[in-house]
């Protein structure tokens, strides 16, 4: 009876994982078929769903119980949020009321993100800005000076969740271990590409020199969103593991993302910083260096409050590090310190991470990091729609545009070509040299970031020291080549990491799962747990 009895429950449990993993096999005999199988993929793991759900939501023509409740979670979060903006702030609730187009806004982007995804493999942040910039140019969202300050406050909310992520994602080990390598690889390249970028922008695009370095900064930097998950879909298969590629190019992205955005923030300091220009560029240097003593501290000190074993440690550990990164940026902006915030942040991760791999959490696979994922999926379409959001089409300057285009492709080129000429020592072969170069060439999540940070500034009344005419043409077009360098870079590096890995990177046919467990993944939400990725 017993064996009866497991025999069973053995056959109950094979069909109920089997009704919600099935891959479709019996679907493909028609197109619309296949095309839902690509938009609609299997649970990974056995799941729950309603008795009713199969009979009205049969797979794969609709997306499993699982997904569509993680979706369903997240548009109601955004409609919550909504709300409780309206009450704040008072909005008209109207379909003209501009809080109201500006949820409606983010919504879309990310369900056209979702399905971007699904249907091109590409990164959804390619959906969200194309979402932003058709609101735009169809006036289904319009943006007055109160939700500008808005739009400026939840920027710096998603930028503070990608640094912390960065910091999260550096493992000390690697670092310890190839520290010159990373050194090399995230600082070199960057620093090229930055001065081609200030070069070529001064003669291109006519910027005054520090505008075109300000935008150097800011274009240089790699996008985590694009390479993280491109990366570890080559990881997954074995290319480039047994070198541990993957880890050394994540590590490296993580200090160019962090350089870009901090020198991006002392640069802007300066220009619109109505101190003595000695005492501006004697502050550089000293909030670099109290950025990295607070953050370190922060980060030391979130190992031991709250204590190890609180039943409540993760979402206090969570708060102490993204309270602490919200107050380091908000505040080193107010003192004119704010290259200060941003290294602050970095900073606080890597110590915390560092620490609590001693207590036990492995790098960036802890329950903290989870949650910094879950934010970045409420967060990254706010980013790219506000970003596409701030473009008009007719209002472009064609030349602006022409030449831009110019100014990225060729610096992209050049970075490539210097990637590859500085990796030596590395132990990276010629093939794999180029890989990383080519790696690099995507461009998203920081451009989007800071793009229109310089035309807030300009339009709130700062001023760099020329007529409000020209800074609010000089802000503007940092904000077109910005987006310019998402549409052109994102799907571009995408598409070449796809192509170019599996020729240019060895394939371990047992790939070293000890070697690669800790991987930093600093840019992306892990597409295990959420169907949107």
């Amino acid at each position: 009876m017993a064996d009866d009895m497991e025999s069973n429950k053995s056959v109950r449990v094979y069909t109920f994982v089997d009704d919600n993993t099935d891959n479709g096999e019996h679907y493909r005999n028609n197109w619309f078929s296949k095309l839902c199988l690509r938009c609609h993929q299997a649970d990974p793991t056995p799941s729950w769903r309603p008795p009713w759900w199969n009979r009205l939501c049969p797979y794969p023509y609709f997306s499993t119980y699982r997904q569509t409740a993680q979706q369903l979670c997240i548009i109601l979060f955004f409609l919550l949020t909504w709300g409780i903006l309206y009450v704040e702030i008072g909005s008209p609730v109207s379909i003209q009321g501009e809080l109201l187009s500006m949820s409606i806004l983010v919504i879309a982007a990310y369900l056209v993100g979702w399905v971007w995804l699904k249907l091109t493999t590409l990164p959804a942040l390619i959906g969200m800005l194309l979402t932003g910039i058709l609101f735009r140019n169809l006036n289904l969202v319009t943006m007055t000076d109160e939700y500008r300050k808005l739009n400026q406050d939840l920027r710096k909310v998603a930028l503070v969740i990608i640094l912390t992520r960065a910091g999260l994602g550096l493992d000390a080990g690697v670092l310890r271990k190839h520290y010159a390598a990373v050194l090399q690889l995230g600082l070199l390249p960057w620093v090229v590409e930055c001065v081609c970028i200030g070069v070529t922008s001064h003669y291109l695009l006519h910027l005054p020199w520090i505008w075109g370095f300000l935008l150097g900064s800011m274009i240089a930097s790699v996008s985590p969103a694009v390479v993280v998950p491109c990366l570890f879909r080559l990881r997954d298969v074995g290319y480039g593991v047994s070198k541990g590629i993957p880890t050394l190019v994540l590590a490296a992205t993580a200090i160019d993302d962090s350089i870009s955005v901090a020198i991006f923030a002392i640069i802007l300091n300066i220009m619109f910083s109505t101190g003595s220009t000695t005492y501006n560029i004697i502050k550089a240097p000293l909030s670099i260096v109290a950025g990295i003593v607070l953050g370190s501290l922060w980060g030391g000190l979130s190992s031991v409050i709250p204590e190890k074993g609180d039943t409540y440690v993760v979402p206090l550990r969570f708060l102490f590090l993204f309270l602490g990164g919200m107050f380091s940026l908000f505040i080193s902006g107010q003192i004119g310190w704010s290259g200060a915030g941003p290294l602050a942040i970095v900073s606080s991760g890597f110590v915390a991470a560092f620490y609590w791999e001693k207590q036990g959490w492995p790098i960036n696979k802890h329950p903290v990091s989870n949650l910094f994922r879950i934010l970045w999926i409420f967060f990254e379409p706010i980013l790219f729609a506000f970003t596409g959001a701030q473009i008009t089409i007719s209002e472009l300057n064609p030349q602006v545009m022409q030449m831009g285009a110019v100014c990225l492709v060729s610096c992209l080129v050049i970075r490539v070509i210097a990637t590859f000429l500085v990796s030596f020592g590395c132990g990276l072969n010629n093939k794999e040299k180029l890989f990383i170069g080519l790696t690099w060439m995507a461009k998203a999540t920081v451009q989007a970031a800071l793009g229109p940070a310089a035309l807030y500034l300009v339009n709130s009344g700062g001023s760099a020291g020329g007529t409000v005419k020209e800074e609010t043409m000089y802000a503007e077009t940092l904000l077109a080549v910005s987006v310019l360098s998402v549409v052109i870079s994102a799907p571009l590096g995408a598409v070449l990491i796809a192509i170019t890995g599996p020729r240019l990177l060895s394939k371990d046919p047992s790939p070293d799962k000890k070697l690669e467990e800790n991987t930093p993944a600093v840019g992306t939400i892990d597409n295990s747990n959420f169907t949107q990725l």
